[in-house]
């Protein structure tokens, strides 16, 4: 439906080397470009997740969905934007759990009264998203009392290092949780509704995933040099932009297939893909990127997140909890946590724009 807007693929590379002090066309091409690449990749990943059950389905789309985000935040870490960096992996985590989910909980509830989903597949989730709230309060604790406790400074970066080993390594055990010993929690019970989906060869699926993957990695490269001017051009902070609009392409992907998966009511799936996303993120995406900068970019990067950043997060985890315990799902928890999200992305929008140095 939206494979016009390929059109945008090259019309983006040709402006990157053919007029590059176009930032603000550039920087709107690019974002276009990624949306019908991110719709090719997650096509990509369903036809894979078709053979699978609804667990290792939504696990597959979560992880190729989130190379996106993976791709865009590792392209900012080497030009040294990590406030763009952590704003886009709280951006991911409020926007999966919030924009995906309540979007898929709207337009699944407008065809099905009443959708249901395994609860206690729901809480386990919902418990570890707590747990990566939690990983993410210490170290800005530790960097609001920085400014008083001389050397503390450093050791908010040992802190991070420290924490993001744990965390991949919860991450690791609730994949071995989800896959092999509690699998049936997070099966689901498919219902086709007379809907047969169109299969794809795995040889096509597999080879659509790699040249989508390095389209989007090419186009993310361009989209994150032109962030910064196009931010100042339009007066909009670059936590705006990293939470809202590099989070919005980035969850491409998982918005197309989780509320697709609704429409069929497979609210299992349709969970797993919004939850396991968040979860990868800050579970994986952001460990590995705290890790990752000991190694590439000008400086490492720590886990401790503004203020603001940590709260949107923090009740953003609280009211999913909420929403998901009790296994059933209809459009007015849809509209719930839209209108969270809504909420957050004003309050981040009238953030002031930092005066250069």
């Amino acid at each position: 439906m939206l494979n016009w807007l390929l059109l945008f693929v090259p019309l983006t590379l040709a402006l990157e080397y053919l007029a590059p002090q176009q930032h603000l066309l550039i920087f709107g091409s690019a974002a276009i470009a990624i949306i019908p690449l991110a719709g090719w990749l997650g096509r990509a990943t369903e036809q894979l997740a078709e053979r699978c059950g609804e667990g290792v389905g939504g696990l597959l789309n979560a992880t190729f969905g989130n190379a996106t985000e993976l791709i865009i935040a590792i392209a900012a870490l080497r030009a040294g934007l990590h406030d763009v960096v952590k704003a886009s992996l709280a951006g991911s985590i409020i926007g999966n759990i919030l924009l995906v989910l309540g979007a898929a909980m709207l337009c699944g509830g407008l065809r099905f009264k009443e959708q249901h989903f395994n609860s206690e597949g729901a809480r386990a989730e919902a418990t570890l998203l707590t747990l990566a709230a939690i990983a993410l309060v210490l170290p800005a604790v530790y960097m609001a009392r920085a400014v008083d406790v001389p050397g503390l400074l450093d050791k908010v970066q040992h802190l991070s290092n420290a924490i993001s080993v744990v965390l991949l390594l919860a991450y690791g055990l609730f994949l071995y949780y989800s896959l092999v010993t509690h699998k049936a929690l997070f099966a689901g019970n498919r219902e086709d509704n007379g809907e047969t989906p169109s299969s794809w060869p795995i040889g096509k699926a597999l080879a659509v995933l790699a040249v989508a993957t390095g389209l989007i990695a090419w186009v993310s490269e361009i989209l994150v040099g032109a962030i910064e001017p196009s931010a100042k051009a339009f007066g909009l902070s670059n936590i705006f932009i990293g939470v809202f609009v590099v989070a919005i392409l980035g969850n491409a992907a998982e918005h197309a297939t989780a509320i697709t998966a609704a429409l069929k009511n497979r609210m299992d799936l349709a969970l797993s893909i919004a939850i396991g996303s968040s979860l990868q993120v800050a579970l994986f995406v952001a460990p590995v990127l705290v890790l990752s900068s000991l190694f590439i970019g000008p400086a490492p990067m720590d886990l401790a997140f503004t203020a603001g950043l940590t709260l949107t997060v923090l009740l953003s985890v609280i009211i999913t909890g909420q929403v998901a315990g009790d296994g059933r799902s209809d459009w007015l928890k849809g509209v719930q946590l839209l209108a969270v999200y809504l909420v957050f992305g004003m309050a981040f929008f009238f953030i002031p724009v930092a005066p250069a140095p």
